[in-house]
Formats: C-alpha cells, sequence, structure tokens
C-alpha cells in the first residue's frame, strides 16, 4: 500500500490582476485500508467573470461528483453546489464508492461530463454574465497505487519517476496537433504564436469527449498536475524535476514552483497540484 501527502498553490502571475486558475487537493489515508486521492487543476477561459466562474463551478462540480468515494467522508468536507446550480445536472447515473479500475474509469469521466453540463448550463442561461465562459481541466483519481487521469485541454499531469518527467496528458491544443503531424518540433510549442489555441474545454457544447489515462504508480513517484501558466514558463523538464523532488515537502515544492514561474515571466495565472507517493 502507498501513502500519498499531496499540496496545492495558485497565483495570478506577474501580468494578470485577475486569477481564473482553480485548484483542489483531497486525502483519503485510513489507519487501515486503500488511500485515496483526488487532484484537480481548472483553467479558466473567456471573459474574466466567465473564466472565474467557469473554473470554480468545474472544481465543485467534480468534488460534489467525488463525494461518495471518500468514505467515511473527508473532515474538511466539500463546498456544496447551490441548489439552484444541481438542478442542472442531470442525474444519468448513480455514483458509488468503487474499487475497480474500470469503474474508477467510468467514475472520473462521469465527473467531468457533470463539470461540463454545469459549466455549459451556466453559460447558457447566463450569457451577460458568463459570456464565453469555459474551463481546462486535469484530474488524478488514486486509490493506492492506481491513479486514473483525465485532461480536456491543455493543463497537465505529469508523472515523475527516478528523475525523469512523463507526460501523461495530451494537450488539445493547435501546437500539439501541429507537433504530432511534425509541421513544428516540440520546443517550439512555447513560443508559437499561437500556442493557446485550444479545441477542447468544458462548457462550449452540452457533452465533452474526455480522454482518460491509467498509471500505475510506485513508491517515490511524484505526481505533477498545472495549469499552462506553469509548464509554458518552465520549458526545462530537468528544472520542473528538480524543484519538486529536492523540495523538502510537496508544499514547499509548489511554492518554488510558483515562484519560478514567476521568475520566468509570469505571462498567466499559474495553478499547481504536486502529489508524493511515499
Amino acid at each position: 500500500m502507498v501513502t500519498l501527502e499531496a499540496a496545492t498553490a495558485t497565483d495570478p502571475g506577474r501580468e494578470r490582476s485577475d486569477n481564473q486558475d482553480r485548484v483542489w487537493a483531497q486525502v483519503y489515508q485510513p489507519s487501515e485500508g486503500e488511500s485515496i486521492g483526488l487532484f484537480l487543476v481548472c483553467d479558466g477561459i473567456g471573459g474574466h467573470l466567465g473564466g472565474e466562474c467557469a473554473s470554480h463551478w468545474a472544481v465543485e462540480a467534480v468534488k460534489r461528483e467525488m463525494d461518495d468515494f471518500f468514505a467515511p467522508k473527508d473532515p474538511r468536507g466539500t463546498v456544496a453546489l447551490p441548489k439552484k446550480e444541481l438542478d442542472l445536472i442531470p442525474e444519468d447515473l448513480e455514483v458509488t464508492r468503487v474499487s475497480g479500475m474500470r469503474n474508477m474509469e467510468m467514475l472520473v469521466r462521469q465527473a467531468v461530463q457533470r463539470a461540463n453540463r454545469v459549466v455549459y448550463d451556466y453559460a447558457q442561461q447566463k450569457p451577460d454574465e458568463a459570456g464565453d465562459a469555459g474551463t481546462t481541466i486535469t484530474l488524478a483519481l488514486v486509490l493506492d497505487n492506481r491513479a486514473v487521469v483525465c485532461n480536456v485541454g491543455d493543463s497537465r499531469t505529469y508523472l515523475i519517476r527516478n528523475n525523469k518527467l512523463q507526460q501523461i496528458t495530451k494537450d488539445h491544443s493547435l501546437v500539439a496537433t501541429m507537433v504530432a503531424n511534425h509541421q513544428i518540433g516540440p520546443s517550439e510549442v512555447y513560443t508559437h504564436p499561437q500556442r493557446n489555441l485550444i479545441y477542447r474545454s468544458l462548457g462550449i457544447k452540452s457533452e465533452v469527449e474526455v480522454d482518460i489515462f491509467v498509471q500505475i504508480l510506485k513508491s517515490g513517484d511524484f505526481l505533477l498536475l498545472c495549469s499552462d501558466g506553469l509548464w509554458e514558463m518552465l520549458p526545462d523538464e530537468k528544472l520542473l524535476v528538480q524543484l519538486v523532488t529536492k523540495a523538502e515537502t510537496p508544499q514547499a515544492a509548489c511554492r518554488q514552483l510558483v515562484e519560478a514561474a514567476n521568475r520566468s515571466g509570469g505571462a498567466d495565472n499559474i495553478g499547481v497540484v504536486v502529489v508524493k507517493i511515499f
């Protein structure tokens, strides 16, 4: 059995006054039984208020959808969605505490679809307030040494193992497609003038395609979840690994990552979650 330790940080960066990134880390570590963890990064897109609301409601919807996975309840609790927002969520599947990998994948997919529907209906019902509201998401649901990871957009989840960085998720962006088609090199992703164009996000349509990845974890591994405000500012993979693995705690790692991103320009909001696996 593994033990999880996690921390979060978010920062507006150096060029923006508002912060549309939202992060979440929740760990349940029973004295007996399997460790459970839920980790999230959402990066709001659209106008100021729309982007902030989209990322906020996406995180809250996922937290509520995953609530039954944590038994007994995490003592910190979660922030409940207002009933008027819950009424927007179709009750098509019942959430229960699950243990199999296939059920974990189903639960992750369901949670992200619910989050998408909340953001979509919010934008449809309050267009003046929401504008073109949307949000990216990357999520990791961990049960003991099994992790189900997903993403929509260009927020990323990395695995750090043996001092090497591996990107688990795949960006849904123009530049990622151009790299896959050999139109540009991987290093050009960080400087291309259209690097911020993404073709998939929560809230644009009533349903969204969700990419799911399965990862078996080992003691000594780290998970790093982050928005593009972090990874675009820190293209040096060795530096990313060093900042995470050399830090005394995940919280110290989060703080140092944010500081490094700001030193490199801080051109966007920064959202980060660091998870250490023992």
